[in-house]
């Protein structure tokens, strides 16, 4: 009986050398590889195997899918199902790990980098600044798929916290306005689409500006909207208060308040601390 589990496996964000080292492993001994072709860089797909199938996921349901894994996994197959970014954000796994759970076949994830953090490389961006913000929240407008009650954009914004916002490019005049009103109508936003891709773009507008620039750039797909204290920060240069993390007078686990470092760059006990 075949004891290898199928592994969902996230891509990451379109660069290849982006995914994890896991999820290379897990390419290089795969014999069957379902990835979503509209959404993952062919490129990954060089870390397979020569020999492996490589099935394109974009014309198959969720019962051609599933059925092609059992199909695969009970011939003694090891079984990849490769999704974009990280398979838990948006990647419709559930229901493909409930059909092949019924079946009886053990499965496992390999999580990915999501496009949210490698936009965050890209520009530079922390997203949780001292006394600023300490909250990200990942989410996207209710459009073809609704939105828990509670869950819509407008509801979420009352935090003010730093926003990522997928899957909503195609309703910039909404989500534009929704952020306008918790945000200010003049609020910088990052826009990047495609990130790390090699067309992959990065373009700045402000909320008020936000449908007219992605109508203008023809976005409407793969796009990703960033908001909030944060982004202003970076974009306007304001200053913000430094991390305790690393001042001179914090005491953590890892450091006395007033010590200096000592060999190998370990705290020191030369000067005690003080009140």
């Amino acid at each position: 009986m075949n004891r290898n589990p199928v592994l969902f496996v996230g891509a990451g964000p379109g660069d290849p050398e982006l995914i994890t080292v896991a999820g290379k492993k897990a390419l290089e001994k795969a014999d069957l590889v379902l990835y979503a072709g509209s959404l993952v860089n062919p490129e990954i797909l060089s870390w397979c195997r020569p020999g492996a199938r490589l099935v394109d996921s974009a014309p198959l349901n969720l019962r051609e899918i599933t059925d092609l894994m059992l199909e695969s996994w009970r011939n003694g197959d090891r079984v990849l199902r490769l999704h974009t970014g990280d398979p838990s954000l948006y990647g419709a796994i559930y229901e493909q790990l409930v059909i092949l759970k019924e079946r009886g076949l053990p499965c496992r994830i390999i999580p990915g980098v999501t496009s949210a953090l490698a936009a965050a490389a890209v520009l530079g961006l922390e997203y949780t600044l001292p006394e600023i913000t300490q909250t990200l929240i990942l989410t996207r407008a209710a459009g073809r798929t609704p939105v828990p009650a509670g869950e819509d954009l407008a509801s979420l914004t009352r935090s003010r916290s730093s926003m990522a916002i997928y899957l909503s490019a195609g309703q910039g005049a909404e989500v534009g306005r929704i952020l306008g009103e918790a945000y200010g109508p003049e609020a910088p936003l990052a826009l990047l689409y495609r990130v790390t891709w090699p067309d992959g773009r990065l373009l700045w507008c402000t909320c008020s500006t936000l449908a007219r620039t992605l109508e203008e750039e023809k976005l409407d797909r793969h796009t990703i909207i960033l908001a909030g204290p944060a982004v202003t920060a970076l974009r306007l240069g304001r200053e913000v208060p430094k991390s305790k993390l690393y001042d001179p007078g914090y005491s953590h686990a890892g450091r006395q308040a007033g010590t200096k470092a000592g060999p190998g760059g370990r705290p020191g006990s030369e000067a005690p601390a003080e009140d």
